[in-house]
């Protein structure tokens, strides 16, 4: 084989472990400690694991549509080789400013205080972990942009901007950050309902496809466009400091 080809060979599974790596759940960034709404519906009995693949498919399409176009803004801004003609907006090098309006957006469409709070405190910790792994300046521009402003590093936008920056694809990159999304709450799920280990393997594996579908769409359309509408999740999310026992912070 060409060492050229070898190389690029390399190049590409490296890229590919690092993303895996990033997107585990065992990443020490506060993933397991946020239910998003979710304890609140278990407790009031509106969500049971009977509604839990449909509830899951619903939440891909309208919540994970939203961060996953936020994913490919935040990830055009951390492309450091970055296509300046491109129409999409973001497609330039790191624009300190570009990066609080967008977080400043995507907190927009969190009308729930828990929930803007476990994105923004899983953002943060995410950027901080990924920014001690090398010398990533962009990284660190942008804790200190949000830093100086006030402003929050909202998860969906922090994942893209670490992808961008270390040189990952695109779509995989969006493609990981749905599924360690929905993930994270189905592993919620378990600890919230009789949910068994193989029931819940089951649910995530029948959920990819609709995944896929997901991050597809969300390559077509800007943070201009894309809409979201979860009125019972953000029910569950501000409801959730009122509830007598908590297993999690939101």
């Amino acid at each position: 084989m060409d060492s050229d080809v070898r190389f690029q060979n390399f190049e590409r599974d490296l890229a590919d472990l690092r993303l895996l790596h990033l997107a585990d759940s065992a990443l020490p960034i506060g993933g397991l400690a946020h239910s998003f709404g979710l304890e609140s519906l278990v407790s009031q009995e509106l969500l049971g694991v009977g509604a839990l693949p449909e509830f899951l498919h619903s939440f891909l399409e309208e919540a994970g549509m939203l961060e996953a176009v936020f994913c490919r803004e935040g990830f055009l801004l951390g492309r450091p080789d970055a296509d300046t003609t491109s129409e999409r907006q973001g497609a330039k090098n790191f624009c300190a400013d570009r990066w609080v309006e967008l977080n400043d957006r995507l907190g927009a469409w969190k009308p729930a205080r828990e929930s803007r709070a476990g994105s923004a405190s899983l953002g943060k910790n995410f950027l901080s972990a990924a920014a001690a792994l090398g010398d990533f300046a962009v990284l660190k521009e942008a804790l200190e942009a949000t830093k100086q402003t006030g402003g929050a590093n909202y998860h969906s936008l922090a994942f893209g901007l670490v992808s961008g920056a270390l040189g990952f694809e695109e779509h995989r990159a969006v493609l990981a950050y749905l599924h360690q999304s929905v993930a994270s709450l189905v592993s919620a799920c378990q600890r919230l309902l009789p949910l068994g280990q193989s029931a819940a393997t089951r649910i995530l594996w029948n959920l990819k496809p609709v995944i896929l579908e997901t991050a597809n769409r969300s390559g077509t359309c800007t943070v201009d466009d894309v809409c979201c509408f979860t009125p019972l999740l953000d029910w569950g999310a501000m409801e959730h400091p009122s509830l007598q026992t908590r297993l999690f912070i939101s």
